[in-house]
């Protein structure tokens, strides 16, 4: 029997950081961008929730939310959490049927599963109808099971994880019969905004979302930016940008106090 509790620790998909640094103290962001070389990849960020399929190199599949694990092949009651297993479920067979071989032990695709009516931003995509995109791809070798269950938290939450191209991601997609989350644009890191009210007038161009499923398109939750080869990944939240020049503007308003 493997061990559920490690297989779900390897493969929980990592917090992206913000594209801006966050200030943990009251969730404003710095004037600290993310670093970037070369191309980068602007993605919508679409509002829902985390889902992942983990196929074994058996065939077996298990599809999880981002914290825990719902069900597995062959299981006949699964946890209806959020909707994920109902939506997953296809994607899931079809995808053991490709196996794992030459990526790992195990192979890890993440999607975010959004528009129906269980979850907070439904609106925005239509009437409620369920829809899944594929953002991630990761492969988790098969020497792994040997460690802890503490070493395996660290190593996760230190980017340890391999994930895929956006080539190989793009592949896979095609492979299992999904779409990737939307491309929104290819630019140069060195012309992204530096600065916190450039990058949030850069994202205006961005605001309606791309994937409704019936319907006028409502709002997107923002982009995620990454490199070709995902060896850099940030996103850009509108909450986050517009909370921290609200708070700006305020404070530019308050009087000083005078000294006496």
């Amino acid at each position: 029997m493997a061990d559920l509790r490690k297989i779900n620790s390897l493969t929980k998909y990592p917090s992206i950081p913000t594209h801006h640094a966050l200030d943990p103290k009251n969730g404003g962001l710095f004037e600290e961008p993310a670093a970037y070389t070369g191309t980068v990849i602007g993605t919508e960020k679409v509002d829902g929730t985390n889902g992942r399929i983990i196929l074994l190199p058996d065939g077996e599949w298990l599809i999880g939310s981002r914290e825990d694990l719902l069900t597995a092949s062959g299981d006949i009651v699964h946890n209806p959490a959020l909707g994920i297993v109902d939506a997953l479920r296809p994607v899931a067979e079809k995808a053991a049927t490709i196996g794992v071989g030459g990526f790992g032990e195990m192979l890890v695709f993440y999607l975010e599963v959004y528009g129906s009516k269980q979850l907070p931003a439904w609106k925005h995509y239509g009437a409620g109808e369920p829809a899944h995109r594929l953002f991630d791809v990761a492969s988790i070798p098969d020497d792994m099971f040997a460690w802890d269950i503490d070493r395996i938290a660290s190593w996760r939450q230190h980017g340890g994880q391999d994930f895929a191209s956006e080539r190989v991601l793009n592949e896979l997609a095609e492979r299992i019969g999904v779409d990737v989350t939307p491309r929104l644009f290819e630019i140069d890191g060195a012309d992204l905004p530096a600065d916190i009210e450039g990058m949030r007038r850069f994202m205006d161009g961005y605001r309606s979302t791309l994937v409704a499923t019936s319907g006028e398109p409502g709002l997107n939750e923002g982009i995620v930016l990454r490199a070709p080869d995902r060896s850099v990944i940030s996103k850009a939240r509108f909450q986050d940008y517009d909370r921290t020049l609200k708070r700006r503007s305020q404070a530019a308003k308050r009087p000083e106090k005078v000294s006496r």
